[in-house]
C-alpha cells in the first residue's frame, strides 16, 4: 500500500484536550472518530499553558499532561484517534513546548503516539 501524507495512517492517543471537538476543528480542519483505550505507568497533572492562541482554541488555561511513573497501577484513559503523517505534524504544532511526543504501547496492545511531559523525559 503507497500511503501519502493526507492518508490517516498513525494512531494517536488524546487523553486531554485533542479531545475537544473545537480544538479538533481548529487543529485539523475535522472532527476525529476513535476509541477508548488506556495507558498503563502514566499519571496525570496539569500545566498553565500561556501560549494565548492555544488558550482561545482549548477554552483552558490548565491543560492535562502525563507523566511516566513505570507502576502498572496508575492508569490515564484517553481516545485513540487515527491521523495522517500531516494531521500528526499539526498536533506537534498545537501542542506546547511543555509537551514532547513519544510512542506508547496502550493496554489494548496497539502503539500509539502520545504526548508527554518534555520534564518527565529529562529526568
Amino acid at each position: 500500500m503507497n500511503l501519502n501524507q493526507d492518508t490517516p495512517s498513525e494512531r494517536l492517543f488524546s487523553y486531554g484536550t485533542l479531545r475537544y471537538e473545537a480544538v479538533q476543528l481548529a487543529t485539523f480542519g475535522r472532527t476525529l472518530s476513535g476509541k477508548a483505550d488506556e495507558l498503563c505507568g502514566y499519571s496525570l497533572s496539569m500545566v498553565t499553558i500561556h501560549d494565548p492562541d492555544v488558550v482561545a482554541t482549548s477554552g483552558d488555561v490548565l491543560h492535562p499532561i502525563l507523566h511516566y511513573t513505570g507502576k502498572q497501577s496508575d492508569r490515564v484513559e484517553g481516545m485513540v484517534f487515527y491521523v495522517s503523517l500531516e494531521e500528526l505534524k499539526r498536533a506537534d504544532e498545537y501542542e506546547v513546548a511543555d509537551y514532547r511526543r513519544v510512542q506508547v504501547q496502550l493496554e489494548s496492545g496497539e502503539e500509539a503516539w502520545v504526548y508527554v511531559s518534555v520534564e518527565a523525559l529529562n529526568t
